[in-house]
């Protein structure tokens, strides 16, 4: 029975425009090379002597947090992931990220968050919430819309068998190859990129907070209480992904093609376990050039050892004036 002094933050009690607290975060050397990290991102751009080092365009996410628990405190609300008396998660479903100017050591990031719109679809129901990093000149450096399910139609999900999946190949090497815009087609395949996910993996990325509070047990890192939820087991999380597609991406495109006003979306399909292999694999899909600026658009797909889909994104990059 539902505590009535808890006051939970449900798919009715949520409204577009409730707002969370700001938060601010100082940008460092260190902060940016330990994102990488954990991102399981070895490329030398991102050592701390490296020149010119700017942050992997994905950590946003932890520098301008999304924070619902604390949106719905702001508003008077207890969330579902602390409630006492109802806990459940609200997963992520999908995520859309803008970038317009680099993020580099010595800015202060100040995130700004509210909810954008809620919707039902299928018989799910699901809230949207709209994310801002305003840098210290006051330019909005980022921003992203981030969708949770707060109700899921489909009931809970079986975790796979271990036993029957099926051997991967051998993992693919990440060697960057920069595309050439004047020689890229619509069609061209790009660089690939295997990742193995492991708990003790998302348990690290789980600790690497830089504005928020810390939640320890989540369907991230409790196994039991995740064994409750909609996967029926441990899962990475959408940020954790996103980072994997913003590293394949780079493999192919430079990082400035991202903060020129470059976008990622990218839709969770099928949970990523521990001990999944994904392999992140695209193609351009568009060519066009407006005002100068040379765009390129692309879909990624994940693809797991089993051969289902994770994850799907779609991005626009821009290479150059």
């Amino acid at each position: 029975m539902v505590d009535q002094q808890e006051k939970l933050w449900t798919f009715d009690a949520v409204e577009p425009g409730q707002v969370g607290n700001e938060t601010t975060v100082e940008i460092t050397a260190k902060n940016i090379t330990e994102y990488a990290r954990l991102a399981l991102n070895d490329s030398p751009s991102y050592h701390p002597d490296a020149v010119s080092l700017v942050a992997m365009p994905t950590m946003v996410l932890s520098y301008a947090p999304l924070l619902r628990e604390e949106i719905a405190e702001a508003n008077g609300f207890v969330a579902f992931e602390v409630s006492k008396t109802a806990r459940s998660q609200t997963p992520f479903a999908k995520c859309e990220i803008r970038w317009f100017h680099q993020v580099v050591p010595g800015d202060t990031i100040t995130g700004r968050r509210r909810v954008l719109e809620k919707y039902e679809r299928r018989g799910s129901k699901f809230v949207t919430f709209r994310v801002e990093a305003v840098n210290q000149r006051g330019e909005i450096a980022a921003e992203y819309d981030y969708t949770c399910i707060f109700e899921y139609a489909k009931g809970k999900r079986e975790v796979p068998s271990q036993e029957n999946n099926p051997q991967t190949a051998a993992p693919l090497l990440a060697t960057p190859s920069l595309l050439d815009f004047p020689g890229v087609s619509i069609g061209d395949a790009l660089d690939e990129l295997d990742i193995t996910e492991s708990q003790k993996i998302m348990d690290r990325k789980n600790d690497f907070r830089l504005a928020g509070r810390r939640n320890d047990s989540n369907i991230h890192t409790d196994e039991e209480f995740a064994k409750q939820n909609i996967f029926a087991g441990t899962t990475n999380s959408g940020p954790a992904t996103m980072s994997y597609v913003d590293q394949m991406l780079e493999l192919s495109f430079p990082v400035s093609s991202f903060y020129s006003g470059g976008s990622l979306l990218m839709r969770a399909i099928t949970p990523f376990r521990s001990g999944d292999t994904v392999r992140f694999q695209g193609q351009i899909t568009g060519k066009s050039e407006d005002g100068g600026k040379k765009l390129l658009e692309c879909r990624v797909n994940g693809i797991n050892q089993r051969g289902e889909l994770v994850s799907l994104s779609n991005a626009s990059l821009a290479i150059g004036k």
